[in-house]
């Protein structure tokens, strides 16, 4: 299927991680220009120098850049532009995921950390390029939530708080948008990690972490998705077979959040 993204730009941030590398390969190989953004310079040569050897697909471009610093976001996609004229897709990835506590216990700085990060950061960026989206009449905003944004996880207060700011602020961006050639929609997936994919909940559970085995339970197809579920999801809403969906928040999860006995 074309999805009719030859040579349209995407910037993708947090593109040197896990999901945000599958997001930048699957892009690229559906013929996009990848901005590879992260704070991670090195990490992010790497997601694109191993696109840019590849024969077939579209360019990448590494970029290091500090989401919450609105000059260095600033400067970067002044980069993008003098680079490929212009960003078409934004994919906004970046987000810290790694407390656990109960809020009586909380982190005021882990708190502060990831709504600086996974909120403003997000706003940050999305502020430089939505309006030139507006503007130049195309466009698309892909928004990384969770299913700790959508229904909240234990021991995960400011992950799902921030997780669930990122709906309301892509579902007001769809709303600002709507007019003008632009959609903004929400991912909100399951734990995916590809090495664990295929294990079942007793194997998680013995080899890998308690917690991965009871949200596999809990998953009616019983094992956990892979970053490429969500990357194929990714090119879809990025695509011109999308132009009518907006607005919407779109679980990768395996059912996960269906009811179920």
């Amino acid at each position: 299927m074309d999805l009719g993204i030859d040579d349209r730009t995407a910037v993708v941030t947090g593109g040197a991680g896990r999901i945000g590398r599958a997001d930048c390969k699957t892009l690229a190989d559906e013929g996009a220009n990848v901005v590879v953004l992260d704070v991670d310079a090195d990490g992010a040569s790497t997601v694109a120098d191993e696109i840019n050897e590849e024969a077939d697909g579209g360019d990448a471009l590494a970029l290091e850049c500090d989401l919450t610093d609105r000059e260095d976001v600033a400067a970067s996609m002044e980069a993008v532009r003098e680079e490929f004229g212009g960003v078409d897709i934004l994919v906004n990835n970046a987000a810290m995921v790694d407390a656990r506590s109960r809020i009586a216990d909380y982190d005021d700085d882990v708190w502060e950390r990831d709504v600086e990060i996974n909120l403003t950061g997000t706003y940050n960026i999305s502020r430089e390029v939505f309006p030139r989206m507006c503007e130049r009449g195309w466009g698309r905003v892909i928004n990384m939530s969770s299913m700790a944004g959508w229904y909240g996880g234990f021991g995960q207060l400011s992950y799902s708080a921030t997780k669930s700011a990122m709906i309301g602020l892509g579902r007001t961006m769809a709303l600002e948008g709507a007019q003008s050639g632009v959609t903004s929609n929400v991912i909100a997936p399951n734990i995916v990690v590809s090495d664990f994919a295929e294990l079942s909940p007793e194997a998680l559970r013995e080899n890998v972490d308690p917690y991965f085995a009871r949200i596999a339970e809990a998953t009616p197809m019983r094992h956990l998705g892979t970053e490429q579920d969500v990357a194929d999801m990714v090119a879809y809403l990025s695509s011109e077979r999308a132009s009518y969906v907006t607005g919407q928040v779109v679980g990768v999860t395996g059912g996960v959040d269906l009811f179920s006995f």
